[in-house]
């Protein structure tokens, strides 16, 4: 995921970071290297205080790129101050760079998870966020144990596997929809 997510900040961040005067030319990378890991370790902390809803309500539809929704508020708040903190970028220039950096690669990093030609899964995303398979194992084992209690086996096999939250993604706008609906959400 981390290399997903290290293409996205670069993408994004050619505008945002590189491009703006107000950013320093030599802490370009430095800043960049900020967001992905603000991302990353943001991501790590919902999910470890057992955040799965906020994970699942940052996933769904366009809930990503809004700056409104708390996750993307959340992880907006500690990239704007580390920026000011490691960079002695100015609150306003920081805020300027995480709010609109933020919702762009996160938004970005679910369009990979829901589109079905990307490699990137959400066994991918999960198993990053969680760093071990044996929690990400654990949670997939979670998802299929009550996903079938849900009506989320698609394929009728008894089972909860990939092909039933591919399918349950394609009809319920994306993986968010899927969690939302295992979750109640």
């Amino acid at each position: 995921m981390f290399e997903q997510l290290t293409q996205l900040v670069q993408q994004y961040g050619q505008e945002v970071v590189v491009n703006n005067n107000a950013v320093p030319n030599e802490h370009n990378e430095g800043v960049m290297n900020e967001a992905g890991n603000s991302i990353f370790s943001s991501l790590q902390k919902m999910a470890s205080e057992g955040g799965i809803e906020q994970l699942a309500g940052l996933l769904q539809g366009n809930n990503a790129q809004n700056p409104e929704n708390p996750a993307v508020q959340q992880i907006t708040q500690q990239l704007t101050s580390s920026l000011g903190e490691k960079f002695g970028l100015s609150s306003n220039v920081s805020q300027e760079v995480a709010g609109s950096m933020i919702p762009q690669i996160l938004g970005g990093l679910v369009n990979k998870v829901n589109d079905p030609k990307d490699s990137f899964q959400i066994t991918d995303l999960i198993g990053a966020i969680t760093g071990s398979g044996t929690e990400t194992s654990g949670i997939m084992d979670t998802i299929s144990k009550y996903g079938t209690q849900f009506g989320l086996d698609q394929n009728a096999d008894g089972k909860l596997d990939l092909n039933d939250a591919i399918a349950v993604t394609k009809s319920s706008g994306g993986i968010g929809g899927f969690l939302g609906k295992l979750f109640g959400k």
